[in-house]
């Protein structure tokens, strides 16, 4: 990768590299075991210039979220009651009704604008994974199945009055058409808000396995504020949230026609990066450094399990968990298998790893020793609905920040 996806500034030398991997949400039928898997090199990269980390393109978007897209928004609690809480906050802070107008872009399955529709409010998803966007469909949300551009946002039937994105800036090759579309489908007075992984987070709290092939960016506030300021949007506050192991939401609005006063807390932000040094290559030597020591202590502590012959099985099967699983060379010979509650993953096998996935209810019948529980941001949940696993003496392992058995 020769230049900024942003900026254009060259790059030089990745400082994280983690293996030739498959695409991490490209889960395997039963047929497809037998068949070659393509896999890329997961290298990331720093713009010194604009302060962008991000990964070089090996597969297109839309190869990615396909028709046989699998992750569906709506089978977390925890991340409905967050999308409930932001569509109360938003309608009180930003005064809207249904004269409003409320586009979300990446809706998947409905799961934020059911909240706004039951309000009253006219809304609109834009999906590009089919299945996905059908379930959306399916629940009378109008969801249109595209990519969001800047020409796709020249076609939209209205301006929106409020613009939506959650976890998808990092999900855009193209970076700069997509911002290049939020001016373009913004309402004069209109406001963008986005949340997004806040990698500083992500370092501090060694969250490694967040990267993956579908994520072609990890966001910083001055990176985003540099990538929206060259589109004439303007940050104008700036939330930090626990959400995906700890984030940032961020409200934007056009330069020219917005309203709203720049908070206080977009320059707090800002120093907190600074004192955290997202702005000198050394911080992220450190960080894969710690990413080597991690997978060290993952392998080291399913070996000594394993040698003392426990069972061990995993929870969940997010893009997440296996980047850990092929980084750390994790296969069926430490993971038996996994569960996850969406049905569109049940029966198929984890890509890389080959690892099996069940319907939760296997735990119960197979008690294991230990439970490896991969999407580790929502290791409260997990826990507290698989409380009854202490019965039989089991117990759960997580491997993020640095491999942890739960008491």
């Amino acid at each position: 990768m020769d230049s900024c996806r942003s900026c254009a500034a060259p790059l030089a030398l990745p400082f994280l590299q983690l293996g030739s991997q498959p695409l991490s949400n490209a889960y395997l039928r039963p047929a497809q075991l037998a068949r070659m898997e393509p896999t890329y090199p997961l290298d990331v990269y720093l713009c010194a210039a604009c302060s962008l980390v991000q990964l070089a393109e090996f597969e297109t978007a839309a190869h990615i979220f396909d028709d046989d897209y699998a992750y569906f928004s709506s089978f977390s609690e925890s991340w409905l009651a967050h999308s409930r809480a932001f569509t109360e906050l938003a309608i009180a802070r930003f005064g809207l009704d249904a004269r409003s107008f409320v586009v979300e872009v990446a809706s998947n399955d409905g799961y934020l604008l059911q909240y706004f529709q039951r309000a009253g409010i006219p809304v609109l998803g834009i999906e590009p994974a089919r299945s996905v966007a059908d379930a959306a469909l399916a629940k009378g949300i109008p969801t249109d199945v595209e990519f969001f551009t800047t020409e796709y946002a020249r076609r939209m039937p209205r301006r929106a009055d409020l613009l939506i994105g959650n976890n998808v800036l990092a999900h855009n090759p193209n970076l700069n058409d997509f911002v290049g579309g939020i001016a373009g489908g913004l309402a004069p007075q209109g406001v963008a808000t986005f949340e997004f992984p806040h990698v500083m987070r992500m370092m501090a709290g060694n969250q490694f396995d967040t990267i993956y092939h579908e994520h072609f960016c990890y966001l910083s506030l001055q990176a985003v504020v540099a990538a929206f300021g060259r589109h004439g949007l303007v940050v104008f506050d700036v939330e930090e949230l626990p959400t995906h192991g700890g984030s940032l939401r961020v409200y934007a609005q056009l330069a020219a026609t917005g309203r709203h006063p720049v908070s206080p807390r977009v320059a707090a932000v800002h120093e907190l990066e600074r004192a955290a040094g997202l702005h000198l290559p050394a911080t992220y030597a450190k960080f894969g450094a710690s990413v080597a020591g991690t997978k060290r202590d993952l392998l080291s502590l399913l070996i000594e399990l394993k040698r003392s012959g426990k069972r061990i099985v995993g929870y969940g099967a997010p893009a997440k968990g296996n980047t850990l699983l092929n980084y750390c060379g994790v296969r069926t010979d430490f993971i038996d298998y996994t569960v996850d509650r969406n049905p569109h993953k049940q029966g198929r096998f984890l890509p890389g790893s080959h690892i099996p996935i069940h319907a939760p209810e296997r735990l119960w019948a197979d008690r294991p020793d230990y439970v490896l529980i991969l999407p580790w941001n929502l290791k409260t949940e997990i826990a507290s609905s698989l409380a009854g696993i202490a019965a039989w003496g089991g117990r759960f392992i997580t491997p993020i920040p640095a491999p942890e058995i739960l008491g």
